[in-house]
């Protein structure tokens, strides 16, 4: 059993799209070709991206995988959708953090920050995602 096909194909576009988005975002002279960046920084950055591969997979595997238990296979769906994004939301969080560098201009929508409006957006898609999911279920 699978679950309902408007939920697998939002995790299927949010599976495919984070990976690709990410790497758009970071291949750049604004993070990884940044040469004020030291090489330990560019290391969490790699991670992160690595990061948003793996769970791209993931979520593209666990929407395409059969199982009688559709409600804990949209679930685990949706947290493997929303863990970058999550993530990503946090991490202003830490110490000396910023959404942009000094040297950069800000990209912004109406003075919110384009990260931000990434996350609310993908976000959004796992919450429709996972409601659907589980509306499907019998």
């Amino acid at each position: 059993m699978l679950m309902v096909l408007s939920s697998r194909l939002i995790f299927i576009v949010i599976g495919v799209t984070l990976p690709i988005a990410a790497h758009l975002a970071d291949m750049n002279r604004t993070h990884i070709y940044n040469p004020h960046w030291p090489p330990h920084a560019k290391f969490h950055n790699g991670q992160t991206l690595s990061m948003s591969l793996l769970l791209g997979g993931l979520t593209i595997f666990l929407a395409w995988w059969p199982s009688n238990n559709v409600r804990a296979m949209v679930t685990a769906g949706a947290v493997a959708a929303s863990l970058y994004f999550i993530s990503q939301s946090t991490a202003i969080l830490y110490p000396n953090t910023a959404y942009f560098d000094p040297e950069f201009k800000p990209q912004t929508v109406r003075g919110v920050p384009l990260a931000v409006l990434i996350d609310v957006v993908y976000l959004s898609a796992v919450v429709v995602a996972f409601w659907w999911g589980f509306r499907g279920v019998r």
